[in-house]
């Protein structure tokens, strides 16, 4: 986590002082911070959301789950729903909002395509439009404990040298080196949150010169 956070500040137009991180956090903190977002931001306002943890499918409701560290496998009281998650991004009213989740089953949360159906379309025109984008390490799937996502995510940032870098293109640009060396066929996904209010925009990261 410190190095997405200094490789963000350090590389890219992210405050410092804007960057929140939230260390083992149980339920109540992670909604508390979602709660405190909502009536912070608004609709000039741009953010990133990472979560890297455990997460649970349930068939039976056909949803995924974000594990907090208070949550227990036998009681749900305590899971964040992918549901959950969508209805705060959707309340959240930014510009764009970027969800980048490194965790089992998050896939679930969005509406999937391939990340190059738009890749010729001009940056300005990306930012007009309000986005809510996502970035799964994986599917509906189990996904590794040491982290193939998170290494080539950070490697791709690092490396980039473009001045505007919509996630759409930071997606695609590591996308296969996950494929290619993860031990489970582990397969990325990059979409729009589901009925969360994106128009076809895209969440840009300015790199600083």
């Amino acid at each position: 986590m410190k190095v997405l956070k200094d490789t963000l500040v350090n590389s890219y137009y992210f405050s410092e002082s804007n960057v929140i991180i939230l260390s083992n956090p149980q339920r109540k903190t992670i909604i508390g911070q979602f709660d405190a977002l909502s009536k912070k931001l608004n609709d000039k306002s741009n953010l990133l959301v990472f979560f890297a943890g455990h997460g649970y499918w349930d068939e039976r409701f056909r949803q995924g789950y974000w594990l907090p560290c208070d949550a227990s496998r036998n009681n749900r009281a305590e899971w964040i729903s992918n549901g959950t998650v969508r209805d705060y991004i959707r309340g959240i009213k930014t510009k764009h909002t970027l969800l980048i989740a490194d965790a089992c089953f998050s896939g679930g949360i969005f509406k999937s395509r391939t990340a190059f159906d738009n890749s010729s379309k001009a940056i300005q025109e990306l930012y007009r439009l309000p986005s809510r984008k996502a970035i799964m390490s994986g599917t509906l799937n189990e996904v590794p404990d040491r982290s193939v996502f998170m290494k080539y995510l950070i490697k791709r940032l690092q490396q980039n040298t473009v001045k505007y870098l919509p996630s759409e293109e930071l997606f695609s640009s590591f996308r296969q080196a996950v494929i290619n060396n993860s031990p489970i066929d582990q397969v990325p996904q990059f979409g729009e949150i589901r009925e969360a209010d994106d128009e076809g925009g895209d969440f840009i990261f300015i790199r600083r010169e």
